[in-house]
């Protein structure tokens, strides 16, 4: 399978530190495309993996098992990566949905988990930082969301101060 880049998908394998069996695995798999010199771009958004968002270039080495350990990230996307966890209608299905489209409108990708109740979003640099802020704080007001920064960039930051 290969992307509209050209290169093949492959998963990059994250090693997590699990503590009070959160999270609710050791590893997270992350579709990527194959770089062709030993990294590889991520293409979707991490769940529980720290310190990374979609579109990272990171280090990718096959073990002697051909799977892909990921690395160290050698080139950000500077994509930011914001986790909700979603309390509207217990999470269910439609309100996951409901909150990714809302965000979508603000040119944010977002990708729900059912087993969670969680949508994971990802924040491209081009996207209107505060607004997205705006509807963020909105929902935690609300109780609708809790919500936590799973990678965020110098200009997320300087959004918030705005």
């Amino acid at each position: 399978m290969t992307n509209s880049d050209g290169g093949p998908y492959v998963k990059a394998h994250f090693r997590l530190e699990v503590e009070d069996d959160w999270p609710p695995a050791s590893v997270e798999s992350l579709w990527a495309v194959d770089q062709g010199d030993g990294t590889v771009r991520l293409d979707n958004i991490p769940w529980f993996v720290r310190g990374i968002a979609c579109g990272d270039i990171v280090v990718s080495k096959p073990d002697e098992e051909g799977v892909r350990w990921a690395g160290e990230v050698v080139r950000r996307s500077e994509n930011c990566t914001i986790r909700l966890i979603v309390f509207r209608d217990g999470g269910s299905g439609a309100a996951r949905q409901s909150v990714i489209n809302a965000f979508q409108e603000l040119g944010v990708d977002g990708e729900g988990i059912g087993r969670f109740g969680m949508v994971a979003l990802d924040m491209p640099p081009t996207t209107d930082l505060a607004k997205v802020q705006k509807l963020l704080n909105h929902g935690v007001a609300k109780g609708w969301w809790d919500m936590e920064e799973r990678f965020i960039t110098a200009q997320w930051q300087a959004a918030s101060v705005s």
